[in-house]
């Protein structure tokens, strides 16, 4: 799971830095607000991916997802951005949950085959 969310996080952390652009060209927004918080959205971005396998990584995740959406408030393509990432987060999230089960599953095979072959050939 870790690698498809920090996948998805890594994708979001240039997504926000092209939005914060496209912000900075807003009259209405300061270039240091728009840098503060897009900054602070990416660094977010890149901890996450240390987090996620920790109690409460991936509400973080979701938390960002909802963020990003709403910055569609001031860079309205980022509504379908923050749409696209929000399916992508949860694709890695489901999927990624099936695919360690699935690795756990064949480690519990494999060692249960190791530990068995010994006593079967004795």
């Amino acid at each position: 799971m870790r690698t498809l969310c920090s996948s998805t996080l890594i994708g979001e952390f240039f997504v926000i830095g092209f939005a914060a652009l496209v912000a900075m060209k807003d009259p209405g927004l300061s270039t240091t607000a728009v840098w503060t918080v897009s900054g602070i959205a990416m660094l977010l971005c890149v901890l996450l991916c240390g987090m996620l396998t920790r109690p409460g990584g991936i509400a973080l995740g979701w938390a960002l997802q909802i963020a990003l959406i709403a910055s569609g408030l001031v860079v309205p393509t980022m509504y379908f951005m923050g749409a696209v990432f929000a399916a992508l987060w949860w694709a890695s999230v489901h999927f990624g949950r099936k695919v360690d089960e699935a690795k756990a599953r064949f480690a519990a095979q494999a060692a249960e085959a190791s530990g068995s072959a010994p006593a079967d050939a004795a």
